[in-house]
């Protein structure tokens, strides 16, 4: 009981039981939906294809952040067209685009000299 004593004497701790429960509506919802639309590859594999872009970007001598958001759009459109076009599930191509990452890694750990 003093739980509730307290969550009804401070703020914050309304703020923090409010903010916990919309997150768990809204991550219930968009968890089901990833989940049946069998896409749960999808931010691991166009965070990986990032990698890429921020190695080409530093090769190619622009800043770190257009590589990668140039990438993240570009693998996010070869997704869907890919889907649309071929008919293919979503899940094998992210999956085959999460491979091609590690060519990304090595391009960035060279030159970037990491």
């Amino acid at each position: 009981m003093e739980i509730l004593t307290l969550i009804a004497q401070h703020g914050f701790f309304q703020n923090a039981l409010l903010a916990g429960l919309m997150a768990s509506v809204g991550c219930g919802i968009m968890g089901t939906y990833v989940v049946v639309k069998r896409i749960s590859l999808l931010a691991g594999g166009i965070a990986h294809c990032v990698l890429g872009g921020m190695g080409a970007a530093y090769y190619f001598g622009y800043p770190h952040l257009l590589g990668a958001v140039a990438a993240a759009v570009i693998a996010a459109l070869m997704i869907g067209w890919i889907h649309l076009h071929w008919r293919e599930n979503e899940d094998t191509v992210i999956a085959a685009l999460w491979s091609r990452h590690g060519s990304g890694c090595d391009i960035y750990r060279q030159y970037a000299g990491l």
